[in-house]
């Protein structure tokens, strides 16, 4: 299976029988899960007033998407779930049968995103399901999500070089419907590292979060760690009737701590900007050794000792 995605082949291609479906589900579906909720977890910050009441998950795979929404927002009263293999689909009704009332009703639609049909939601997702899309088609799949958005549009991707680079295209073709961009970008102006590399800087915007690992996913996996670390790239993108408030800046990597202070790595609306906070500023510096990687920084909050880049 791992060997059929690698290669540029899609879910329709790698998930042909109930055992291959389990065991993505036992050894991938966690990390996804975790990535879509620390993105949701983005949202319910920026924008705490939002309360979807419908869900569309488009690519779904076994559910985890699902789950990872009704954790977040409990009132979510319908959910739909568009997905190319129908091994994942039955494996997702079968998996939410037992869960809310939301999930064990929903409408599942076998269907490539390039042409599916995709009912209209408060909030839309699409997890892990753009790198089966090729790339002349990632505008116009983009386009149709953005389309059945009443909301919020999730975007959800490895953080990979290349998962990284689907988002930055499909954000400039976003913000040219319209669309406003909540996180993790501290602007719509171009992405600073979409182009050439910058010299102390990641060389693509990504994220990570730890999850535990369970017994059958250290077997399913041959690991011995109890954890993993799963490295993620996202866009939210909200119509403008949504209220959200923006980030101010994004730690782009895990801040350095050293005995003269704490160094940031920071996209700002100003373009990247390396940030050290010396240890003798003692209300900016706990501040900054408390912010971990992905965090939003309030700019005021830190005095300005550094120069943009």
């Amino acid at each position: 299976m791992s060997d059929t995605y690698r290669g540029g082949g899609g879910s329709a291609a790698a998930i042909t029988q109930e055992a291959d479906a389990l065991a993505y589900a036992v050894a991938r579906m966690p990390a996804t899960y975790a990535a879509t909720a620390a993105v949701f977890a983005e949202v319910q910050a920026r924008s705490p007033d939002f309360k979807p009441a419908s869900l569309l998950d488009a690519g779904c795979g076994p559910g985890g998407g699902g789950w990872a929404a009704l954790a977040a927002w409990p009132s979510l009263a319908k959910v739909s779930a568009v997905d190319e293999s129908a091994t994942f689909l039955d494996l997702a009704a079968s998996l939410w049968a037992s869960g809310p009332k939301a999930l064990a009703a929903a409408t599942r639609h076998r269907g490539d995103l390039r042409r599916a049909d995709l009912p209209r939601a408060d909030l839309v997702l699409a997890s892990y399901a753009l790198a089966e899309i090729p790339p002349a088609d990632l505008a116009a799949v983009a386009a149709r999500l953005w389309e059945a958005c009443d909301g919020l549009l999730a975007l959800v991707e490895p953080g990979t070089p290349a998962g990284f680079q689907r988002l930055a295209k499909v954000r400039t073709s976003l913000i040219a419907a319209g669309g406003r961009i909540l996180a993790p970008c501290p602007h719509e102006g171009a992405c600073p590292l979409a182009e050439d590399p910058t010299p102390g800087f990641p060389g693509w915007c990504h994220f990570s979060i730890r999850l535990p690992r369970r017994r059958d996913h250290r077997l399913a996996k041959a690991a011995d760690a109890p954890f993993e670390d799963e490295p993620f790239a996202y866009l939210l993108a909200a119509r403008p009737g949504l209220v959200g408030a923006a980030a101010q800046a994004r730690v782009l990597a895990r801040p350095q701590v050293a005995k003269p202070g704490v160094t940031l790595r920071l996209c700002t609306p100003a373009g990247l900007e390396l940030h050290t906070v010396p240890r003798r500023d003692k209300a900016g510096y706990a501040v900054a050794r408390r912010l971990g990687w992905g965090d939003n920084l309030d700019r005021p909050r830190l005095p300005a000792s550094s120069r943009d880049r």
